[in-house]
């Protein structure tokens, strides 16, 4: 009996890891991209068009170069999508939410329409002949996401960022470049992005299906919140999401006596709860979310 209960427990454990995984990393990037002073709502279509561009290659090229080459292909998605969305928030002064917003519907258009055009099918992709390896992925993506935090809070590109996203105006008084760094956060959270997306048909799935992030961008914003902007938060937000999904999955396994539709509820009711319970104690960065020209007319005024 303890033999057994002790491997639920050791496959729960590895479960919820995997799974947060590409929550997690998403939502790193989103810390890296919000202390910089930019808010990227766009994460769900980077993650979606990682995703897609990552099981297109695989598909294609994963018998002959491997399938991790999807992972990269991924990468630079999201890298090239995130600064299209850098773009329009830091030169052209735009709406960062419209913008995000605007990314997640195109890339849910533009994935379902690449998939009917390519494959000629509806809704779901043809499935890759190999998948990378779990357990090397999941290790070295959390290594990426730790090395993330200490990045940010121990090297002097870090102290940048984040007197960036507090205080841009000082920062550039004292000779830091608010747009090179602003442009910086938001690639890294779309690479980071790219990666979450591409981790869902390089080593989870082989195939990609439509809307197949089925939240997960929102749900890593909701991590960032709920870690307080600090990637450290951000992974343990991302294990708790990852740990509600796991259990609800393993209750439909079970055959409980509860309706299906509120065991698949299970993470998306921890995600409102953490939202609810932490956005008014956490305080995002002061420049958050500000185009910089805009931030110096309101201190300027204020000054006044």
């Amino acid at each position: 009996m303890n033999n057994i209960m002790d491997n639920i427990v050791v496959f729960i454990i590895i479960q919820t890891l995997i799974i947060a995984t590409p929550m997690m990393i998403t939502a790193v990037g989103a810390c890296v991209c919000e202390l910089t002073g930019v808010t990227n709502i766009g994460l769900e279509g980077i993650m979606l068009s990682g995703a897609f561009a990552a099981a297109v290659t695989n598909i294609s090229l994963a018998s002959v170069m491997g399938p991790y080459i999807g992972l990269l292909v991924g990468m630079f998605v999201g890298g090239i999508i995130s600064l299209i969305h850098a773009y329009v928030s830091i030169h052209l002064k735009g709406n960062q939410i419209v913008s995000g917003v605007a990314i997640n519907l195109f890339a849910a258009g533009t994935t379902a329409f690449l998939i009917k055009t390519i494959y000629k099918t509806a809704g779901n992709t043809p499935q890759a002949a190999h998948l990378g390896n779990q357990y090397v992925v999941t290790i070295l993506i959390y290594v990426v996401a730790i090395l993330a935090y200490f990045f940010l809070y121990k090297t002097v590109i870090g102290l940048r960022i984040r007197a960036v996203g507090e205080h841009p105006l000082a920062a550039d008084t004292v000779g830091i470049s608010v747009y090179k760094v602003r442009y910086l956060g938001v690639l890294i959270s779309g690479i980071f992005g790219g990666l979450g997306g591409a981790y869902l048909t390089t080593v989870m799935l082989p195939g990609f299906n439509n809307n197949m992030t089925a939240g997960r961008g929102f749900m890593a914003l909701a991590a960032m919140i709920f870690g307080k902007w600090n990637p450290k938060g951000a992974i343990f937000a991302s294990l708790l999401f990852a740990f509600g999904q796991v259990v609800a999955d393993q209750m439909k396994a079970s055959g409980v006596g509860v309706p299906q539709q509120f065991l698949t509820m299970i993470p998306y009711i921890l995600t409102l709860l953490a939202l609810v319970g932490f956005v008014g104690k956490a305080k995002a960065p002061k420049a958050s979310g500000i185009p910089y020209e805009i931030y110096i007319r309101f201190y300027t005024i204020l000054r006044w």
